[in-house]
């Protein structure tokens, strides 16, 4: 989530899976449990990723872009370097803004084996059982999500959630319209395990484009929560949605928004830039004017229901997290001693005032205000297909 898995902006992902099959993640030995478990697995995947990044990282990227991708101008300025700040593998990666349409995008872009690197053991794996607990706890997201769209429905309903994970959205999306029918599609196994726990009808597991060209007019709803900053052609994600719905169909879509004012306060700290997974973050402008030139009418425009009010927590955490020494994880080279492990234990648990100060004041301050002060992370546009 799709390209490559999505993530909210103020959240852990709830995306769609790795842009391709991911190896199989070793188990732990029979017998252990919690960290015994964990680093039994993270110690199994490490001599793969060793093998991985024996030749550097600048086999992940594609050559540099001259000309923005989405409008064609040469007229690009740097907007952002960073590094992964959540998984912390190695790599520097670059964001350019585009001065003509405003339009926000990574270059150099992640090839194919680059998005393979770092979706890896992040939605699947060595992630997966934390990032689905996380998931599960978003269901009042989730069922305000749905209710957004519940007044341009007319009836009974097909609806298609592309790059669903593990199907939590369409668990609490059925029961706020019990009248619609959900089927998820993810590249990764999510849409199976979606389909196993019954929180789909149908599980897809692929690329939108491959499904839009076998079930052509098949829904009546396409969402896409945060799904389309991911994908490397958005243009042909769109015109997926459109092959995929019926005439008179709704498309929903959640993306970061590149305008909010915390991105430029918090820099490199603002969640949404979510580096090096976020590919395309487009102005609200844009991306409705594509949509209308890809045979839709923008029906709907939000910003403060697609908000989510953890901008300065998020922030606080990511640096709080970059600070600490860190984790056991597969992709360093060897594990972290004792001393190291308890310096994280004491880093993170002396931050705890910090991280509740940030919570308090997303929640008491900047959630309240966030449309009125142009903070809002995100923005919704619901449109219609039109015509034949």
């Amino acid at each position: 989530m799709s390209s490559a898995p999505r993530t909210d902006p103020g959240e852990a992902p709830d995306g769609p899976g790795t842009p391709g099959p991911s190896p199989a993640t070793a188990g732990a030995a029979p017998g252990r449990s919690g960290h015994g478990a964990r680093a039994a697995r993270v110690a199994a995947l490490r001599p793969g990723y060793r093998r991985e990044l024996a030749d550097g990282t600048a086999v992940f990227f594609e050559a540099l872009r001259h000309r923005c991708p989405w409008c064609g101008s040469a007229r690009l300025g740097g907007r952002l370097r960073t590094t992964d700040l959540l998984q912390h593998k190695p790599g520097v990666f670059a964001l350019d803004r585009c001065h003509d349409c405003g339009h926000v995008f990574q270059n150099p872009r992640l090839n194919e084996r680059g998005l393979a690197f770092y979706y890896r053991d992040f939605y699947d794996g060595l992630g997966e059982d934390r990032l689905d607990g996380v998931f599960a706890g978003r269901t009042a997201s989730y069922r305000a999500r749905a209710a957004s769209v519940r007044p341009h429905l007319t009836g009974p309903a097909e609806w298609l959630d592309v790059g669903t994970g593990h199907g939590h959205f369409c668990a609490s999306a059925a029961e706020v319209l019990p009248q619609v029918v959900f089927d998820g599609l993810d590249r990764s196994d999510g849409a199976e395990i979606a389909r196993r726990a019954g929180r789909v009808r149908h599980g897809h597991r692929g690329t939108f484009t491959a499904l839009a060209a076998r079930r052509p007019g098949t829904y009546d709803v396409v969402s896409m929560f945060h799904y389309l900053e991911h994908a490397t052609d958005p243009q042909e994600e769109l015109e997926a949605a459109r092959a995929t719905l019926r005439p008179g169909g709704l498309l929903v879509i959640d993306v970061p928004d590149p305008e909010c004012r915390f991105a430029r306060l918090l820099g490199r700290w603002w969640l949404p830039w979510l580096q090096p997974q976020h590919l395309h973050l487009a102005p609200v402008g844009n991306l409705r004017r594509r949509l209308e030139g890809t045979g839709f009418t923008v029906l709907a425009q939000e910003h403060a229901r697609a908000h989510d009010a953890v901008d300065l927590v998020a922030a606080a955490w990511l640096a709080l997290d970059a600070l600490a020494p860190r984790e056991d994880l597969p992709w360093l080279p060897e594990p972290p001693g004792a001393v190291r492990r308890a310096a994280r234990g004491a880093a993170l648990l002396a931050g705890v005032p910090l991280l509740l100060a940030a919570a308090l004041l997303d929640r008491a301050v900047a959630g309240p205000l966030a449309g009125r002060l142009g903070l809002t992370n995100a923005y919704r546009l619901i449109a219609r297909r039109e015509g034949p």
